[in-house]
């Protein structure tokens, strides 16, 4: 059965409008400046909108959006997806149990599943899952999904922290984007407990699923608000010199780009999960 001609230009255009938001040229947002100067923080941030009513590209300092980062915890995310793949861990009720070494975050100390180990971000749980999935299947992976530079090298330490791997804020959200529609080389059913681990807070009409990374000189808030409309993607990147003191500051520049274009509530009344 052949579509008329008219029917194959509306399924052409529609295929464009659907991509556009992704591949046109961002617009640079000069006036997002203020949120990080309230904060005293030098960063980046990078957002695709995708709700039918306000479909974009947005950036605050598309040098360093484009610049690429360790990612740090954020790397989590496609890490599960590894550890599901290979086997490293069969489930989110699969137990980890602690080792007993005292790590500075108390919530580090105790036994973890997938659900604890993503909210408290411990890294001991991710050290056996690399132990397990190995170098060279690691960098088959990342290659699969086109992560970053794709290199799971280090001389010493993490290689998602320390070591080779780098990504920068506008790879970031093409990767996320596609985890969002399931369409990474994993199964869907992995997929889809990621994305449901990431969720933070949550409202009747909105969802916001993200995940925080810190390599100590600086840190991430990535992730996307999932409408009725459609989804808004976001990576935000900035420097921490005040180490710890900075953390907060990731979510409050996010939050507050978000709500300049009505991406969460002005006052939210929210249910926040973790």
């Amino acid at each position: 059965m052949h579509l008329p001609v008219a029917g194959l230009v509306l399924l052409l255009l529609i295929a464009l409008f659907s991509s556009s938001a992704g591949s046109a040229p961002p617009t640079e947002r000069s006036d997002w400046k203020q949120h990080f100067d309230e904060a005293s923080a030098n960063g980046t941030i990078f957002v695709i909108d995708e709700r039918s009513s306000s479909r974009g590209t947005f950036v605050y300092n598309p040098t360093r959006a484009k610049a690429r980062y360790s990612p740090a915890s954020t790397f989590k995310i496609p890490h599960t997806l590894f550890a599901l793949q290979q086997g490293a861990v069969r489930d989110e009720f699969h137990v980890f149990q602690w080792d007993g070494v005292q790590r500075t975050f108390s919530g580090h100390n105790q036994d973890q599943d997938l659900r604890s180990a993503m909210r408290y971000s411990a890294l001991w749980v991710y050290q056996r899952f690399a132990k397990q999935i190995g170098e060279s299947q690691a960098r088959s992976y990342l290659r699969s999904i086109e992560y970053g530079n794709a290199d799971p090298t280090s001389a010493t330490g993490d290689y998602w922290v320390d070591g080779s791997l780098m990504i920068s804020a506008q790879e970031q959200v093409a990767f996320l984007q596609k985890l969002y529609r399931n369409q990474l080389p994993f199964a869907v059913q992995h997929q889809r407990l990621v994305k449901d681990l990431m969720i933070i807070e949550a409202e009747y009409d909105w969802i916001l699923r993200a995940k925080t990374g810190w390599e100590g000189r600086y840190g991430w808030w990535v992730g996307w608000v999932e409408w009725p409309e459609g989804p808004v993607f976001f990576a935000l990147n900035i420097d921490t010199p005040k180490r710890t003191e900075d953390l907060a500051k990731r979510q409050v520049i996010t939050k507050a780009v978000l709500r300049s274009i009505q991406a969460l509530p002005s006052d939210p009344d929210t249910v926040t999960l973790r």
